[in-house]
Formats: structure tokens, sequence, C-alpha cells
């Protein structure tokens, strides 16, 4: 056994659950119980068990058998303790009077941009606390790979080449919506993956008339059908102009569901082709984590529990130019990593005449 700064310790996840949860609880665990004999406390629903006082030991029996398994062993939550001014104070209260209760020495929170960001603001609050990167939209600052990110893209390219093969028998448009509300690295990945034709993403607002004159092109050269991936927050140039608060008055007037419908329904009405919409959604988060999502998550975790044991806080562990490592937590605090303008990616698609809907 060997030396430890922290003594007991404990875990939440929170916000939306993805793959490699689990593989990431056990990670931490196994190597802060093997290696430094650390006492474990597992906190359940997020920030919510951590207000309610919902906590209870970790025993190697809770966290052995779950490196394959979907969601948390834990349960989430999308609380945020730190919203609203005067409830918030109460909940913030409430937290810290549970972890001076439980004897904590380190709070570890699995999560995004949220997570992280409340992990952040409760080290100021006088906690220690680290983070892992957890999202299948892979927009956490400071991380270039998140876990779960791995296993959505797997999941929606199948879906994508599922659906290609009906485009192609039915010769239709087929618009495929998947996750990323405010970055676009999941539809850019998987569409590259799937080989669509048409990439839609939030850092690009579209043309109608380019994706127009792309479709068309391409039925030109015989191929009457095509596949447009398009992330859920992907916009026209239209409506990129347009204050967000009307913005999103225009979209619930005009009592089309998401994005993948009006685009459809923009595409229809600009080429005439028959054009079908398709929602993934929560399919996304779903399932046991891939192989890669397996490793990066374990990775990250075994690295949490070197920094639980030297007594390094304020952190959150990141891989970066292929290396574990950490930085610290007020990089991710209220960002989001958006796919830039001149990413390599872009370029990759673009050569191999994907339409990025300019």
């Amino acid at each position: 056994m060997k030396e430890s700064a922290t003594r007991t310790f404990g875990i939440l996840t929170a916000g939306g659950d993805c793959p490699g949860l689990n593989a990431a609880i056990r990670g931490v665990c196994r190597a802060a119980y093997d290696r430094y004999h650390m006492n474990i406390l597992g906190i359940a629903n997020g920030y919510r068990g951590l207000i309610d006082g919902n906590v209870r030991p970790l025993n190697p029996e809770d966290f052995s058998g779950i490196l394959t398994r979907g969601g948390t062993i834990l349960g989430t939550s999308r609380e945020k303790p730190f919203k609203t001014s005067e409830i918030g104070e109460d909940k913030v209260r409430a937290i810290k009077e549970n972890y001076k209760k439980h004897k904590l020495d380190c709070l570890v929170v699995l999560g995004g941009n949220g997570t992280n960001t409340t992990g952040y603001l409760l080290s100021g609050e006088g906690l220690n606390i680290l983070g892992l990167p957890k999202t299948i939209d892979n927009d956490i600052e400071g991380t270039e790979r998140s876990f779960g990110f791995h296993s959505a893209m797997n999941i929606c390219t199948d879906a994508i080449d599922r659906l290609h093969s009906i485009a192609v028998s039915h010769n239709r448009v087929m618009v495929i919506e998947t996750m990323g509300h405010k970055a676009g690295w999941l539809a850019l990945y998987s569409g590259i993956a799937a080989g669509g034709d048409v990439i839609l993403i939030p850092e690009i607002p579209y043309d109608i008339k380019a994706i127009g004159s792309h479709l068309k092109e391409r039925a030109k050269t015989g191929k009457s059908f095509s596949i447009v991936v398009v992330a859920e927050g992907a916009m026209s140039a239209e409506e990129a102009k347009m204050d967000k608060k009307d913005r999103k008055k225009r979209w619930a007037d005009s009592g089309i569901p998401s994005v993948a419908y009006r685009v459809a329904r923009e595409i229809e009405k600009e080429t005439g082709m028959e054009t079908r919409a398709t929602v993934l959604g929560y399919v996304q988060r779903g399932g046991i984590p891939s192989a890669s999502d397996r490793v990066l998550a374990t990775s990250l975790g075994t690295a949490a529990a070197d920094l639980l044991a030297r007594g390094e806080y304020g952190r959150m562990i990141a891989q970066n130019g292929g290396v574990i490592g950490n930085v610290e937590l007020s990089v991710p605090a209220g960002k989001i990593k958006f796919v830039p303008r001149d990413a390599p990616i872009l370029d990759t698609a673009a050569a191999v005449g994907t339409c990025l809907g300019v």
C-alpha cells in the first residue's frame, strides 16, 4: 500500500449519462482502494445526492464487474446548486455541510461542462474538487477528448450506415439529427465516418441554397440519394443573425419539432427531392462503452486516484497530445470547446466532397 494525502473522498456523476461512466468510476475506485486503501463514499444522483445527504460507502464489490456496463451505478441528475441566488445559497450550504459531515478530503465529480463548472465554483467555496471530463458532445475545454464521445460516434455512425441503405433503395434524401446543441463534434465525426454528403454543425450557419445546389449536382451525376447529418444546434445563416429569444420563438411558432425536420422541409422546397428526417435522440447515450472509451475512462480514473494520493486538488484530468495529464478546473469552467473554423477535420470533410452548408 502506498502513502496517500487523501483518506476519504466522495464520488458522483452528474449531468446526462453516457457510456464510460461506470468504467471511470471503476478506474478511480479500484486504484484508490487497491493502491492507496482510501475510503470511498458514493453519492447518489449527482449534486442532488450531496444536497440531500444521499451518501453510502463504496466497497470493492460495488465497483467490480461494471467496466462494460452502460449508464452509472451512482445515478445522475442535472441539479445546478448555484443556479439561483437564494435557493442556490441553501443548496451550496447543504453541500458544504454534508461534505464536512462525511469528513471528505475531496469530492470527485464526473461530468460535462456544467458539472465541472459547478466543481470549480465549489472549489471557490473551500472544497477540494477533482473533475473528470464526460460528454458525448466532446465539447469540454481543456481536453482533446472526453469519454463517451467515441461510443456515441460509433452509435451514430452505425445508425447513419443503416439509413444509407434506405436512402439508396428509395432514392431519397435522408436527414439524420445527432446531439450537439452548441458544438458539432459528434455530427462532424460520425458524418465523416458514415460518408455524409452534407454535414451541418452549429459553428457554421448553413445556406439552404448551397445545400440544394450540392444535392442537385449529385443528382445530375446519377446519385439519386443523399445523406445529410445535422447537429441539433445547427441553424441557417438567417437564424444565426437573430436574437436568441426571437430565434426560439420562430422555431416554436413553426410547429416543426426539431432541426432535422426543418432542414428536410427546406431541402424539399429547394430541390423538389423526396426527403425524410430521423432524430437519433437518447439512443446516442445508451448502451455499453466502446473499447476506446473503456481505456480512456479507466486511464482518466486511475490518474485521478494518483492526484488524490498526492493531495493535488482543483484539477480536471485531461488527455492532450494523447497523454493523460490534468488542467486547472478554471480551464473548462463556463466554457464550450467549439469546432474551430480552421480545424483540419473540416478540410478533411471538404476534401472528400462533403458540403458543410456554405
